[in-house]
Formats: structure tokens, C-alpha cells, sequence
């Protein structure tokens, strides 16, 4: 059961903003019910009179039932046409579809879309909608994200779209776009902290037993990740010490040497099953985990630049500049999963 929090809003509650999900079918589930229930759990932890949102989820289809990529339907409010019969503003619109239909969506969906993004505040998609966003014609000229597996698609069906497969979510003016799966519940958290504070979205996060509230910006996976993708690959082991010897002398010789092999052709190895070069992932790996332990916080900088293989602070901060234009200070500012833990970098 989840927990209720005591938390409050500090300023006034605001005009209810209607927040429509409209399903095209058949829908991911996840892709639908993950942001609503960010949306639901904020009404109940808002403590107001009036709910901060109104709710709505809208079928494509041609009746209330809504089918889902699961099996499972789930049931809407209203369908798409009693929706333009109604016309009721829109504060928030989300698309969701599910991979069947996400690069055929239906022209009837596609006109509606681009009619109401003249006067919504916000217009989002979750995961491969970006299609249908991109087909209303709503993203030409914009950078904008989704699964990182159907991201090369995106972009050739769409050039004039500036497609970066890596952020869990982006913003471009009021258009929002995110990654797959549970990167949509993501991008709500960030919606409800810019209308109602980042203390109510952590908030939010925690009833839901989030790890953390991961915002824009940050990979929709990891560098070792990536290396798993290449599974069964010779560099397997390699990559497995490397992540456990960070603290360690990593030269292109050293690693060689780990896997009894010449500088030469451990290039062509990792050219061939990583597409990057030894010192580069190592660098990758070594920017990353320091990325996770300012998020988490609980360690000084220095032991941070100590166990990640940065010989000072200094090297650590420059190479924050370097690859991510902030300084670690900043990243912790932006990503730490609280204040406190930011301000120790202070």
C-alpha cells in the first residue's frame, strides 16, 4: 500500500488543468497507466479542495474499449469523436500508441492532434507516439526523442526532425517527447514539477517506489549496458573488470595485456563489438559511474574522483566540462535525488 504523504504545496493551489491521454490503438499499457497514476497520485497528495488535474484518457478507436499490446483493454472516458463533439480545453496532451501502430496511426487521430496543438499548453508522446507526432507534422525543425530502437526509423521516415535516441525525455518549446516503457512516468513527474514544484514530483516519486526522479537529459541506458547489447562478445570479461578496476591504471597497454593480445588488435576488437576504441569506453565508463555517485551522494568529491580513476579534482571536473558542459557541482545540482545531497558539493 502506498504511503500518504504530509508534504504541501507552499503556494496557491492553481486552476485545475485537464491533462488528456489519447490512446491510439492498440496501446502499450504501461505507456498509458504510468503517467496517470503520476497524474492521480498528485491529486491525492496535493491536499487541496480542487484536484490540481482532471483526468481524461481519450480512445482512437471507435468505441470506449481500448485495446492494449498485452491483451489486457483498458476502457477511456470518451472516444476521440465525442471528444471533438465536446471540445473542452486541453491543458496537457499526451499520445500513446504501442509499436503495431505506431508508424500507421490514423489520419482522422493525425488532424486532431495538429488541430489542438494550436491551444494546449503542453503536447507530449510517450515512447514510439513520436510517430504520430511527427506525422501531424508537429515536429519538423525540433529535437525530439523516443526508444532508442526505433530512433534511426524515426529519423529517416522524418528529416526534417532532429531525432537524439540517448535522453529519457526532451523538451523543445511546448513540445515534449520521451524514451520507451517507463521513461513516459518519467517525463509526468517532470510536468507536475514545473506546475507544482520538485518537492511535490519527489514526492510523487517516492509513493511510487521510484528509485529516483530521473529528468531530461540523462541516457535512456548505460554505457556497460550498451556493452551487454554485444553479448557473447570476446570483450565480455574485459568489460566486467574494467567497471570493477576503475580506481586502477587503464591504459590501452594494460588492457592488452589483460586479454593477452596486441594494442592493435585489441582496437580492432572493440571497433568491431562496441564501435568505440579501448580509451574511450573506459573514459565513458569511468564519467558514468561518477555520474551515478553524485546522484546518490553519501561521498566527498574527492573519494568520488579517487574510486572512479580521476587523479584529482581538477582532472574530474575538467572532464565533466569537457563531456557534459557542467561542472560536477552543476550535474549533482540538477540530477542528486535531493537538495542535501547536492549541497554537499557545494
Amino acid at each position: 500500500m502506498k504511503k500518504q504523504s504530509n508534504s504541501r504545496a507552499r503556494r496557491g493551489s492553481p486552476a485545475q488543468k485537464r491533462v488528456v491521454i489519447l490512446g491510439l490503438p492498440p496501446v502499450d499499457s504501461l505507456d498509458v497507466i504510468g503517467p496517470a497514476e503520476v497524474f492521480t497520485v498528485a491529486n491525492r497528495l496535493y491536499g487541496r479542495e480542487v484536484a490540481p488535474y482532471k483526468l481524461e484518457l481519450i480512445s482512437a478507436s471507435a468505441d470506449v474499449q481500448l485495446p492494449s499490446a498485452t491483451g489486457i483493454g483498458l476502457i477511456a472516458h470518451k472516444t476521440l469523436a465525442q471528444e471533438r463533439l465536446d471540445g473542452e480545453p486541453i491543458d496537457t496532451l499526451i499520445v500513446a500508441t504501442g509499436w503495431d501502430s505506431a508508424t500507421q496511426p490514423s489520419p482522422e487521430a493525425l488532424a486532431w492532434i495538429r488541430e489542438r496543438s494550436a491551444d494546449v499548453r503542453r503536447m507530449c508522446s510517450i515512447c514510439v507516439a513520436a510517430f504520430a507526432l511527427a506525422g501531424a507534422g508537429l515536429l519538423d525543425g525540433r529535437r525530439a526523442t523516443t526508444h532508442w530502437g526505433a530512433a534511426r526509423e524515426l529519423a529517416e521516415r522524418y528529416p526534417k526532425i532532429k531525432v537524439d535516441a540517448n535522453p529519457i525525455w526532451i523538451k523543445d518549446g511546448n513540445l515534449y517527447t520521451s524514451a520507451g516503457i517507463s521513461a513516459g512516468i518519467d517525463l509526468a513527474l517532470a510536468l507536475v514539477g514545473e506546475d507544482l514544484g520538485g518537492e511535490i514530483a519527489m514526492d510523487i516519486a517516492k509513493n511510487l517506489v521510484l528509485f529516483l526522479r530521473r529528468p531530461g537529459g540523462q541516457a535512456q541506458f548505460s554505457v556497460t549496458l550498451q556493452s551487454q547489447r554485444a553479448s557473447g562478445s570476446s570483450l565480455d570479461e574485459l568489460c566486467v573488470w574494467i567497471s570493477e578496476h576503475l580506481h586502477t591504471e587503464l591504459t590501452v597497454e594494460i588492457l592488452a595485456d589483460r586479454m593477452s593480445t596486441s594494442v592493435r588488435t585489441l582496437i580492432r576488437m572493440f571497433q568491431r563489438d562496441l564501435k568505440t576504441t579501448p580509451a574511450k569506453y573506459v573514459e565513458d565508463v569511468r564519467l558514468e559511474a561518477a555520474c551515478r555517485a553524485f546522484e546518490m551522494g553519501g561521498r566527498s568529491m574527492e573519494e568520488i574522483a579517487r574510486r572512479c580513476g580521476y587523479n584529482s579534482i581538477d582532472v574530474l571536473r575538467k572532464a565533466f566540462i569537457r563531456r557534459l558542459g557542467v561542472s560536477p557541482k552543476e550535474y549533482a545540482m540538477r540530477f542528486a535525488r535531493d537538495d542535501r545531497t547536492a549541497r554537499a558539493y557545494g
